[in-house]
C-alpha cells in the first residue's frame, strides 16, 4: 500500500514514518507537535534514523502516513503480527481469557466547526456520574493480561453484547466482572462447550457468601486484576484517556497500535531474557 514515488518527490522510506508513528502514539503528540520534536529532539530523530540535515517529514506527511494505516486497516494488522510473534514465543497463552471493558471520553461540546458533538460517541451513567464517548472492550489471556482480541464502541453499549467478539474461541475459563452475569446464558455461547464462566458476583450477593466462597471471590478478582494491566497502559502511560479523533473507526486504528505497545511492554521481561 506504501506509495513507490514514480512520481513526483520520493517518499520517506517505510521505516522511518512507521517510527514517527510509533513515536507520536507514544507521546500522545499532534501531527504539527511531531513534526516540531523532529527539530527539536535529537534522540527522537536517531530513533527515526534521521538527521537534522536531512529532509524532515512534516505534518501533512505525518497525517497522510496515519491516513494510509487507517485506510487499509494496517493497525489490526500490525497488532495481530506482533500477537503472532508473542505466540511464536511462547508468551501468549490460550487456555483462559478475561473480558472487559472502559470508556473513553470525547468532547461533549458543541462548540466547534460542525456544531455537534461526535455522532458515533455516545452517553452513559456510571455509578452516580454521566459520561460521553466510546468503549474499549478487550479479551485478554488469563496468565499475562496480554491483549488478543479488541473492538470499540459507543459508550452506552452494555460490555455483555460484545464479549462473543473478544473470546478466540479455544479458551477453557473466562473471567469477567459482575457486569457479564449471565454471559453464558446469551444465545451465542450456547455453543461453547467445556468453558468455564468465572464471572464476579455483585457487592451485595458477596455480603451473603459463606467465608469459602468470599475467598473464591477474591481468588477470582486477582486473576481478573490482570486486564487492568492493559488499560493503565494505553490510558495513563500512553496517554489515551480522551478521544484524538471524531468518529470510531480512527479511533479504533490506533487503540489497536496502543494495545500491539501495550503487549510488548508487559511481556517486555521474558522477551529480554
Amino acid at each position: 500500500y506504501y506509495p513507490k514515488g514514480e512520481n513526483g518527490r520520493p517518499p520517506y522510506p517505510l521505516s522511518i514514518m512507521l517510527r514517527v508513528h510509533c513515536m507520536q502514539l507514544f507521546y500522545n503528540l499532534s501531527d504539527p507537535a511531531m513534526e516540531d520534536a523532529l527539530y527539536e529532539i535529537e534522540s527522537m530523530r536517531r530513533f527515526a534514523g534521521l538527521r537534522l540535515s536531512d529532509r524532515l517529514p512534516d505534518e501533512t506527511t505525518i497525517l497522510n502516513f496515519r491516513h494510509l494505516l487507517e485506510r487499509h486497516g494496517l493497525g489490526k494488522t500490525l497488532f495481530k503480527e506482533v500477537n503472532k510473534q508473542l505466540e511464536k514465543q511462547g508468551l501468549m497463552m490460550r487456555e483462559g481469557s478475561i473480558v472487559d471493558a472502559s470508556i473513553i471520553s470525547a468532547p461533549s461540546s458543541t462548540k466547534n466547526q460542525s456544531g455537534q458533538r461526535d455522532l458515533e460517541m455516545r452517553q452513559t451513567k456510571k455509578g452516580n456520574e454521566w459520561h460521553f464517548g466510546m468503549k474499549m472492550h478487550i479479551g485478554v489471556d488469563s496468565a499475562r493480561g496480554l491483549i488478543h482480541s479488541l473492538e470499540a464502541t459507543g459508550a452506552n453499549v452494555h460490555d455483555i453484547t460484545v464479549a462473543g467478539k473478544l473470546l478466540h474461541g479455544e479458551e477453557d475459563s473466562v473471567f469477567g466482572d459482575a457486569g457479564y452475569q449471565g454471559i453464558q446464558k446469551r444465545e451465542e455461547h450456547q455453543k461453547r462447550t467445556g468453558v468455564t464462566w468465572f464471572i464476579a458476583r455483585r457487592p451485595g450477593e458477596r455480603r451473603t457468601l459463606s467465608e469459602e466462597h468470599q475467598r473464591m471471590e477474591t481468588l477470582k478478582a486477582s486473576i481478573r486484576a490482570k486486564v487492568e494491566h492493559p488499560f493503565r497502559y494505553i490510558k495513563q502511560v500512553f496517554g489515551y484517556d480522551k478521544v484524538r479523533y471524531r468518529g470510531l473507526a480512527k479511533n479504533k486504528s490506533r487503540l489497536y497500535l496502543l494495545a500491539a505497545f501495550s503487549n510488548l511492554l508487559i511481556a517486555r521481561k521474558e522477551l529480554l531474557v
